[in-house]
């Protein structure tokens, strides 16, 4: 099945395949983003910073925000609910030149940003909505960055806020919308509900549309693109653990045969290389740290005893790590079971929200504590 789609730009720069790798709280860091890069082209985007972190120069912001030297463009999530401050957070990237693409997060449903008005709880303010797009598009207009927006279907069902949202993003001039076919209220929990991306696309006419939610296999980003009409395709929690998802797609969009997933040897070779890189980034001890929370996906599905597992999990050096990966039978192929859903789920719950929050969707007034100081989610 040949799914070319038509071409996929952001401001000056192609997209191709129209694949996006969704910022991700402790994942999307640069050594990451450069182990999926090498799987194909597309657009990979930096774990979110907010604006306030970001114009006070905490420094683990700052650390964020590193690219590598061959990254291009290089993609910056920012969070913020103050035109103001986001205003300065434009204009700083901007003036030290700091990233070629903003994205903007109004997805987020973790409690600590949903009750301060935050995150998925932010687009039923219209105006503020409005506001804060409009303060980042025109900050960024000079420089030509372009400027891109992604939020939720809504706050619950009782709350939709999707349509709105894409509306008055693309009056106030973001280069495109993504939508993950999620409610704040169901987090991670249950079905995208991909009609919600078909009906946006239709809403909004003059700025591309991105979907987002439940794509673990090329198959998966072919049959969105087919009943919703988006044009791109957003990949989250699909490629923890299986960088080469970017692979798959790419092959799919090209109309060719998706490749056979690695062996264990291979799955080994990625691993060890992830280390390589978050050990440049993060150096060597917080580095093998961080890639502790990526074992369990790596090693999915495939018949790796309890202890091993728990050794993995437990790793504290590359020695060791190398030791533990040679005690990996190579030729295992890769597993039925390792595909499908990963990452976390969750239930549904009550979204936290400000006192009074819902009274008027038309108040423009900033959230009051709202501008976090902390990046990553």
């Amino acid at each position: 099945m040949n799914a070319r789609p038509p071409l996929l730009r952001v401001g000056p720069y192609q997209v191709d395949p129209p694949v996006v790798l969704a910022p991700m709280a402790g994942i999307t860091n640069v050594a990451f983003r450069q182990l999926c890069r090498q799987y194909g082209a597309g657009l990979y985007v930096c774990e979110m910073v907010t604006t306030r972190a970001l114009v006070e120069r905490d420094p683990m912001t700052m650390h964020m925000i590193t690219f590598s030297a061959d990254e291009h463009p290089r993609s910056l999530q920012l969070y913020g609910v103050d035109p103001v401050t986001m205003d300065k957070a434009v204009r700083m990237i901007v003036d030290e030149d700091l990233a070629d693409h903003i994205d903007m997060n109004f997805g987020c449903p973790v409690p600590k940003v949903t009750r301060k008005g935050g995150g998925a709880a932010l687009p039923y303010k219209r105006r503020l909505f409005g506001d804060i797009v409009r303060a980042a598009v025109r900050a960024a207009e000079p420089a030509g960055i372009p400027v891109t927006v992604k939020f939720r279907i809504g706050i619950d069902e009782d709350h939709l806020t999707y349509l709105d949202a894409g509306r008055i993003a693309e009056a106030e001039g973001a280069s495109w919308v993504a939508l993950h076919g999620r409610t704040a209220a169901q987090r991670y929990s249950g079905q995208a509900d991909w009609s919600a991306i078909a009906r946006l696309k239709e809403a909004v006419r003059t700025i591309p549309v991105l979907g987002n939610g439940d794509i673990f296999s090329a198959d998966d980003a072919l049959r969105m693109m087919a009943e919703t009409g988006c044009d791109g395709i957003v990949v989250g929690r699909g490629c923890l653990g299986r960088p080469w998802l970017f692979r798959d797609l790419a092959a799919a969009f090209a109309g060719e045969p998706i490749p056979a997933g690695p062996s264990l040897g291979g799955v080994a070779a990625v691993l060890h290389q992830h280390a390589e890189l978050l050990i440049d980034h993060l150096g060597p001890d917080k580095g093998i740290r961080d890639l502790r929370k990526h074992m369990a996906w790596y090693l999915r599905g495939f018949p790796v005893g309890g202890d091993l597992r728990r050794s993995f999990a437990m790793v504290s050096s590359l020695a060791e790590l190398e030791d533990l990966l040679a005690q990996l039978p190579p030729e295992v192929p890769f597993p039925e079971d390792a595909e499908g859903p990963r990452g976390r789920q969750g239930s549904p719950a009550k979204v936290s929200l400000p006192q009074g929050w819902l009274d008027d969707p038309e108040d423009a007034s900033v959230p009051l504590g709202a501008e976090l100081m902390h990046s990553g989610g």
